[in-house]
């Protein structure tokens, strides 16, 4: 028995080892999985430049009120653009800062709210279900709520290793 636990220990302590590469997982997994779902998502609200939004933005933030008029991006407000091209802003920039771990937790944390202000509109604006925890992983709660873990860890823990917020940081 005293074997099977000094083995058990050994494999342990290994793994502690890796503990400090599990941001950069982080990252590259963040690469494989959503990446290019906010980057697509980002390219959809632009109608040939980032001041000019589409009405598929427009849609997408303000659901209810385009619909309203009849998606005219003309018929938007100032508050309305000033949102759209946060949000676009956000949605390109963000992504790209954690793949490359500069200002990192900076980026996390403005996933996160990004991830909850998405939700929110899902939710109310496109009538999605929240469903509950633990009920299934296609229901839009845990989905997101494992999507904010993700972020959550860079905030938590930075970039790792492999990252431009280390390289900086050791030039300091």
């Amino acid at each position: 028995m005293s074997n099977l636990i000094a083995l058990y220990t050994n494999a342990t302590t290994r793994l502690d080892r890796l503990e400090t590469h599990v941001p950069t997982l982080a990252r590259l997994t963040f690469l494989a999985v959503l990446f290019f779902y906010f980057w697509n998502s980002a390219l959809l609200k632009i109608d040939g430049s980032i001041f000019s939004p589409s009405s598929g933005a427009f849609g997408q933030i303000f659901p209810k009120a385009a619909e309203a008029v009849l998606w005219d991006v003309s018929q938007m407000s100032l508050f309305q653009r000033l949102v759209i091209f946060a949000g676009t802003v956000a949605e390109f920039v963000l992504p790209v800062l954690i793949v490359v771990g500069l200002l990192t937790r900076l980026a996390a944390f403005g996933m996160i709210g990004f991830i909850a202000v998405q939700t929110v509109v899902d939710v109310t604006g496109h009538g999605a279900k929240l469903g509950s925890l633990f009920d299934s992983p296609q229901e839009l709660l845990d989905q997101r709520v494992l999507w904010a873990f993700l972020f959550a860890v860079l905030l938590i823990k930075g970039a790792g290793p492999l990252s431009l917020d280390r390289l900086f940081k050791s030039k300091v």
